[in-house]
């Protein structure tokens, strides 16, 4: 699906360049997928410290019994 978008070709050229990517497309997609992959990472670290665990769970316990 064609699409026009008004980009600065300056941050194109840099993003091209510091990615070494051959083409706008490359580095557009590049972008987007670093900036999707940075978004879920930060929905995860907001879970961090309201999941609630067991102090007395022995995971190397529960390893060697996963062994067996």
């Amino acid at each position: 699906m064609p699409t026009n978008l008004a980009i600065d070709d300056r941050l194109i050229a840099e993003a091209q360049k510091l990615g070494r990517h051959r083409t706008k497309k490359d580095a557009v997609n590049a972008a987007l997928d670093e900036y999707v992959r940075r978004r879920k990472q930060q929905e995860i670290i907001s879970l961090f410290g309201t999941i609630d665990y067991d102090k007395d769970y022995d995971y190397k316990r529960a390893r060697r019994m996963k062994r067996s």
